[in-house]
């Protein structure tokens, strides 16, 4: 049977053209597939400039999440939108034609302005905004977030502002062509602006196979020299850059302008070079090097020098990576420690002489113990539990199938006992954990063997007066986090189960929307930018 391709896809108006338009053209290569619209933190916070989010892959990341966790086969992208970096286990799969690659600028009134020196210009894009004030550096650059139509709605109902500047293949997609566009063909647009990217995971041959058909030759070329210079300068969503390559039919030549500027527009370096198709490795990092050379990184410096001190300071009960915390935004001073450490006992060997017949986990920590203390090939469990898709996906790679898993320990004790009606389980557990799966199974005279796989240690840290907010993973971790500190601040939860222990605490608790640490950090995003 031939499998049905999963296409993940913001659920914004533009997105959704894009994927149906993917979709379009799977369906006329023979290929079945069905959309998977998922929402992104660009969509979620809507009040605050991209830039101040301080997130790379701001409207990227749970398409990313939602790939990895098998939700999704592929997923569609604005391609100047994603990292220039990919996640580890997913790759370009294909990047269609392009479209239009220019910004237009939307007139609420008439072009008298452009030549009074107290202009109002909306948007949202801080290399749009540092490239109108070099141009016109007495005017003032207002915010603009929100889908197309959302921004066009606020460019009508402001009495203030003069225009708005679009990307133009955003507009021309959705059929919009207001009266009143001007082309500025003098902004350089975003790396890869009007191309649409698709991506898969290393390992789905399937899909891979599938989307190489809709790739673009040119426009691949193209773009890749863009996303390469901006590699190379280190600028993401908080650095005004520009680029543009393009092929000249007639010399077969590939043509390249960039552009670097400082945030206010003050001071602006840029670079045009040419490279015969086929001969333009190194055009890419010559053009930044061109860049760096001229003072690129002390305009950049300079940029952050003059950044703004963080408004709020948070503390994660646990250390994370320093991607994890890039994703903050940059009003948002972090600190971390891990408030809990584990250690794994040596489970002995008896345990594992017979089949076991059902086994319960109910997180990573489990995994990683059993792990310590048996081979794959040691572990002769014939039916396995487990809670969480994360500790599923481990499980799996590094044990065996997954029978069955819940979203929480009560919800699997819960179809154990009823549904199930298993009259056994071996449950690897900590020393310290809740009592909610074994009470609960062996009120339905369910035998509950407790093997302690692992040991909960708490390592409190006393944390500032300073800090606003604090970032919990488990119960464990707010016992640890209590022993040292008040609760005067704002509990971020990864989950329900730990927000109930929370609220017995704190006055203020916020649950994620999904159980994983970068769900956690869009929400200290989202809750800090609404204040």
């Amino acid at each position: 049977m031939q499998k049905i391709i999963r296409i993940g896809t913001r659920d914004s108006q533009l997105a959704l053209w894009q994927a149906n338009k993917v979709r379009k053209e799977l369906t006329e290569l023979g290929y079945e597939s069905v959309l998977v619209p998922i929402k992104s933190l660009g969509d979620i916070v809507l009040d605050k400039p991209l830039y101040e989010l301080g997130v790379t892959g701001v409207f990227t990341k749970n398409l990313d999440i939602a790939m990895l966790n098998g939700d999704i086969d592929i997923a569609v992208h604005s391609l100047k939108d994603v990292p220039t970096v990919l996640p580890e286990g997913i790759k370009q799969a294909a990047v269609l034609r392009r479209d239009d690659y220019s910004d237009v600028l939307l007139l609420k009134g008439t072009e008298e302005f452009f030549g009074q020196p107290n202009g109002v210009i909306a948007t949202g894009s801080l290399r749009r905004k540092a490239m109108w004030l070099n141009r016109y550096p007495t005017h003032k650059v207002v915010g603009l977030r929100g889908n197309v139509n959302t921004r066009l709605e606020k460019l009508e109902d402001s009495e203030t502002w003069n225009g708005a500047i679009f990307a133009a293949a955003g507009l021309y997609r959705l059929g919009i062509k207001p009266e009143g566009t001007i082309s500025l063909s003098w902004m350089i647009p975003a790396p890869a602006q009007g191309a649409i990217m698709v991506t898969a995971l290393e390992k789905d041959d399937y899909s891979l196979d599938a989307c190489e058909q809709l790739n673009h030759r040119e426009t691949e070329i193209c773009t890749t020299i863009e996303r390469e210079f901006l590699n190379q300068l280190e600028g993401g969503c908080t650095a005004p850059i520009g680029a543009l390559a393009y092929i000249d039919s007639k010399t077969e030549e590939i043509n390249f302008k960039g552009v670097l500027l400082k945030k206010d527009g003050s001071k602006k370096l840029t670079v045009n070079k040419t490279a015969p198709v086929g001969r333009h490795r190194y055009l890419a990092k010559d053009c930044a090097d061109y860049i760096i050379n001229r003072g690129g990184k002390e305009l950049m410096a300079e940029d952050e020098e003059t950044a703004e001190v963080p408004l709020q300071n948070i503390y994660s009960t646990k250390k994370l990576s320093e991607l994890q915390k890039e994703t903050l935004s940059p009003a948002i001073g972090i600190k971390d420690s891990d408030f809990i450490k584990i250690r794994f006992n040596r489970i002995p060997p008896k345990v594992m002489k017979n089949e076991i017949e059902n086994v319960v986990i109910t997180s990573q920590n489990g995994v990683e113990a059993l792990l310590n203390s048996f081979t794959r090939d040691e572990m002769n469990f014939k039916n396995i539990f487990c809670v969480g898709r994360r500790t599923k996906k481990l499980i799996e790679n590094r044990i065996g199938k997954v029978a069955y898993v819940a979203k929480n320990a009560k919800k699997l004790a819960d179809y154990l006992s009823k549904e199930l009606k298993v009259e056994e389980v071996t449950y690897f557990c900590s020393d310290v954990r809740l009592d909610v799966l074994p009470a609960f199974l062996k009120a339905y005279d369910v035998v509950v063997n407790e093997v302690e796989a692992y040991k909960t240690m708490l390592s409190p840290e006393k944390i500032s007066d300073e800090v606003t907010g604090v970032l919990f993973y488990s119960p464990s971790g707010i016992e640890s986090y209590l022993k040292e500190n008040g609760t005067d601040k704002v509990a971020f939860c990864i989950g329900e189960t730990t927000a109930k222990v929370a609220r017995k605490h704190f006055d203020k608790v916020e649950v994620a929307n999904m159980p994983s640490v970068d769900s956690v950090l869009e929400l200290v995003n989202s809750y800090f930018s609404k204040e």
